[in-house]
């Protein structure tokens, strides 16, 4: 097990912050009389939701073969993200180290506590250069290192993790948002080897629930409780909460939502093929693709005309146009609609 202090890598202020510890939410009580927080008697989301999100927890310690304690819940994968480097980067001092390009939220919340942001060039088949990592985080004194595979734009997975994860001295920070796509294994696994780890997934996307928030984060018990330190007293939702639970407990939920995603992402990929304005299909483990076309521009605005929204990835990365699988009624639309660009 790599040699680990958490303490050291803490800002000072964090590690003597004492967390909001909502009473109820850690005692055990038959049937209270809830005279403690102000709330209004009547109606039917009266109370506040549980703070520590008990239930969640443990249910998802039982899928993932963890401990509740290895796990935090966010306001989505973002709130995560932001109290991560509020954690371990003291402003105008410390620098975050990302892929470039990836998740632009990484460098955003890092310019929001006046952090540095250093970005390692991807090559030219979106993968990083072992080399140009060594060289930067040799000479640089790096707190963060963000980690997204699949990576957000490009959609292919981060190859030989560990070497990363094995050559960087501060918190490693793997952004599996598109993890269930893809057929690779999950950071999760290596947890209990690498205890500067955290793995940030997510419900928005292979789960289909965006619009409830709700992200996670699994880490060591230390780690953890620096977050639950950190974060807002009431940061998820009842009724968040509420519906993921029941979504864990759908066992298939999941498994059908990602069947009809991949099956849509192998019916599109072949229909690419025969359309004229793009130029190169970039592989993906994702659910969705980066192409880049002959007209990147022109591409977009055909598209946007016909109220299809897309994401121009201009002028980061040239002609490219991030695209995500729709229906098989939306997917149509779209290839329709290439198919008339020239």
């Amino acid at each position: 097990m790599k040699e680990f202090n958490i303490n050291s890598l803490v800002r000072e202020n964090i590690v003597k912050l004492q967390p909001y510890i909502s009473f109820r939410d850690h005692n055990e009580f038959n049937a209270p009389v809830l005279l403690d927080a102000n709330e209004c008697p009547f109606g039917e989301f009266n109370r506040y939701p549980d703070s520590s999100q008990k239930k969640l927890k443990n249910k998802l310690a039982g899928l993932k073969g963890l401990s509740p304690e290895q796990i935090a819940i966010g306001n989505g994968s973002d709130e995560l993200i932001d109290l991560i480097i509020k954690i371990f980067c003291e402003p105008k001092k410390d620098a975050i180290l990302m892929m470039n390009p990836s998740f632009a939220m990484y460098g955003f919340y890092a310019a929001v506590n006046e952090n540095e942001v250093v970005k390692l060039d991807l090559d030219d088949n979106f993968e990083m250069v072992k080399d140009d990592f060594l060289k930067i985080t040799q000479k640089r004194d790096i707190k963060v290192f963000f980690l997204c595979s699949p990576n957000n734009p490009t959609g292919n997975s981060v190859k030989d993790l560990e070497f990363f994860i094995q050559n960087f001295d501060g918190i490693v920070v793997i952004d599996e948002a598109y993890i269930e796509f893809s057929e690779n294994r999950s950071g999760i696994e290596v947890l209990d080897q690498y205890p500067n780890v955290i793995v940030l997934q997510t419900f928005s996307k292979a789960w289909g629930t965006a619009g409830a928030r709700v992200g996670t984060a699994y880490a060591s018990k230390e780690i953890i409780r620096f977050i639950n330190t950190v974060k807002a007293p009431y940061n998820v939702n009842t009724l968040s909460q509420e519906l993921i639970i029941s979504l864990l407990d759908d066992k298939n939920k999941l498994k059908d939502n990602v069947a009809k995603v991949l099956n849509e992402r192998e019916w599109l990929k072949e229909e690419f093929k025969s359309i004229d304005c793009i130029e190169k299909v970039f592989p993906t483990d994702a659910n969705f693709f980066l192409i880049k076309m002959k007209d990147g521009t022109k591409v977009y605005q055909t598209m946007l005309d016909e109220e299809i929204l897309t994401s121009q990835r201009a002028p980061a990365i040239q002609n490219c146009i991030r695209i995500n699988v729709g229906t098989r009624e939306e997917n149509e639309k779209l290839i329709n609609i290439l198919k008339t660009v020239k």
